[in-house]
Order: structure tokens, then sequence, then C-alpha cells
């Protein structure tokens, strides 16, 4: 690929580079070692990068792309849990990829997303809000956030809430992870490709004025990995109209696959799965910007609670230990409290 010019670096350091060639404004995230992990850094320098190719005529379109074995695994957990700990939880790096992510939504020109390997978490809100989602064999997408205490944002209640057949509820409320072909069954992957043929595919993304016919010349149909038997179950059970019944249909399932979805579940921090079942229902009727603003009256009530740095406690910091959720069973969860998760921040709502 002849790159015409780097562009300037927009505030991102190495963690993010960009650059133009022919009609396309380039975005590789860079920090493999990470697994391209989203700090603030990057988000503030993608957010001014979009904001200066929109108005930009020479840039036709914008590729994102990653370095190394995953797209990116999320957003920076660690960094997260330090300063909310250490009593400043992290609303304005939150506050700022949210803005992104509603951002990316509403670009004007064509948005396309390279995803070759992992995508999780804020990896997933600069991907797949925007208007072409290209996926390999090699991807995989996960928002297990529920598992961690937390709940699935960066525009989950968006994405996820308008895949058919209940299956964003699934992957919202079991974490469970998904290939490339189930993705392109569902819309989440608009086109799938070869991770042979991604260095082809970028060159001519840089080239054509008509991404949309460019693409359809170089990706491929792929088959769906779940099959139409599990399919119907998710959509059986995922779609009823309450948490409780979600539950009560698994477990009188009697198949092993509902078994081990009901466990997987059981595990889960009851706080969480109460919030993302209602904030997934809720997004279906939802624009994107109700849905980040949403998602921001949540998140301050989550980084001010037990349950998120518990379940990174127990999962990441001391590896895979058994994380004590508070409180520990749904049934003692009072409505008030659930209620409040979805009422305005103190400090008022999210300014898109």
């Amino acid at each position: 690929m002849n790159v015409d010019h780097a562009d300037r670096n927009f505030g991102g350091a190495d963690d993010i580079l960009f650059e133009r060639s022919g009609r396309a404004g380039i975005v590789t995230l860079n920090r493999p070692a990470a697994l391209n992990a989203v700090n603030h850094r990057m988000i503030n320098a993608l957010a001014r990068a979009l904001a200066a190719w929109e108005v930009d005529d020479a840039v036709g379109q914008v590729v994102i792309r990653a370095e190394g074995r995953a797209f990116s695994a999320g957003g920076d957990i660690l960094d997260i849990y330090e300063a909310g700990r250490a009593g400043h939880p992290p609303v304005d790096f939150f506050a700022d990829e949210y803005r992104l992510n509603a951002a990316i939504a509403r670009f004007p020109k064509p948005y396309v997303a390279l995803i070759d390997g992992m995508v999780m978490g804020g990896g997933v809100g600069v991907s797949c809000h925007g208007s072409h989602r290209v996926m390999t064999e090699n991807a995989v997408f996960s928002m297990p956030e529920v598992g961690i205490g937390f709940f699935p944002d960066v525009g989950g209640s968006h994405l996820l809430s308008r895949l058919p057949g209940a299956f964003g509820m699934y992957l919202a409320l079991t974490g469970n992870r998904m290939r490339h072909g189930d993705a392109r069954a569902v819309g989440l992957a608009t086109h799938t490709a070869r991770a042979d043929d991604l260095s082809a595919l970028m060159q001519s993304l840089c080239e054509t004025d008509d991404v949309d016919a460019m693409l359809t010349a170089h990706t491929h149909e792929t088959a769906r990995e779940t099959d139409d038997a599990v399919m119907h179950a998710i959509a059986r059970h995922f779609s009823l109209d309450t948490l409780d019944g979600v539950l009560a249909s698994l477990a009188a399932d009697g198949e092993d696959w509902a078994k081990t979805v009901s466990d997987t579940l059981a595990a889960r921090s009851p706080t969480s799965l109460v919030v993302a079942f209602r904030q997934i229902r809720a997004g279906a009727m939802l624009s994107m910007d109700e849905c980040m603003r949403m998602e921001f009256r949540i998140l301050n009530r989550m980084l001010v609670g037990h349950d998120f740095y518990e379940g990174i406690r127990a999962a990441i910091i001391d590896k895979k230990s058994t994380p004590h959720w508070q409180p520990a069973r749904r049934e003692a969860i009072e409505q008030a409290d659930i209620d409040a998760y979805f009422a305005p921040p103190a400090g008022g709502d999210l300014d898109l």
C-alpha cells in the first residue's frame, strides 16, 4: 500500500496511528502487547481524527484496523480499577468514550472496521458502530461485562437489542463468545473475509470511491456456527418479558445446552444481570444517543458500587477466584436500587 502521507498524530502517541492513503483515512490500534486495550489518550485522538476527516473532502472513507493478534480486548480495566479503588472513579474516561461511540454511529462517511481477532468491550465501541464491519475467521466477539459485575456498555444497549432472535439479550446476559459466521448471520458483521485477504482488501479500500461495491467484490459469505436448534432455543428463552421468566424457562428446558447456560447465569453478578436485562430491553426503543445517555446513568452508579470492583478482583487481580457479589441473590435486590441505575446522575446526563 502506497501511503500518500502520515496524518498528524491527533494526540494518540504511538498507541494509535493515523495516516491517509488514497481516499482512505486509516486508523491503526497499536498496543499489541496490551491486546490493543483502549485508553483515554486513544479515545480522544480518534475523536479528533474523525472530526477532522469528516470535513476533509480528500477523505472518502475511514478504515480502522489493529496490530497483533487481537483487534481490541476492551478498555484498560486495571487502570479503571485502580482509579476507582483510590476514590477517583474515571467518569471522564467513560464520558469521552461514550461520546466517541455516538460520533462513530453518526459519522456521515463509510467507516470500515477490519476485525481480525478478539473484539470485546471498548473494542466493540470503536468498531461495531461503524457502517461496515468486516470480520475474519479469527474474529471473536464478546461483551463479557456482566461476568465482572459491570454491564454491556459502549453502546451495547443499541447494538445488542437490535440483533434478531433475542441473540443480543443472550450475549449480554451470558457474555458468551460469537464467531464470524454467527456475527454475519445476525447482522453484527456486514461482511466476512479471509484474514489472508486483508492486505488486498485494505489496498482496495484506499483506492475506491464505492465502498459497498468493493466490499461485495472482495468478501464472501460464511456458514453460521450455531445450529438451528440452539438458535431457536435462544429465541424461545431470551425473548421472554422478564428475567425471572428467562431463568425459569431455561431451568425447565431439560437440555444440556440450557443447563450450561443456566449455570453460566448463576455465576454472574445478580445486580448486573437485572440491570443488563432492563438495559437491553429499553435500548430497543431508544436512539443511539439516548442509549449512550442511559448507559452513562448506569455507569455512574456502577462506579460507586461493589460488584464491578469485586468482579475485577476475582477475575484479574486474584486470577479466577470466586467473586462475592453483593447482594449474592437476585431475590435480595430491591426494585428501588435498580431504578437508581437508570436515574439521572448527580452531575447531570451525558452531554453529547
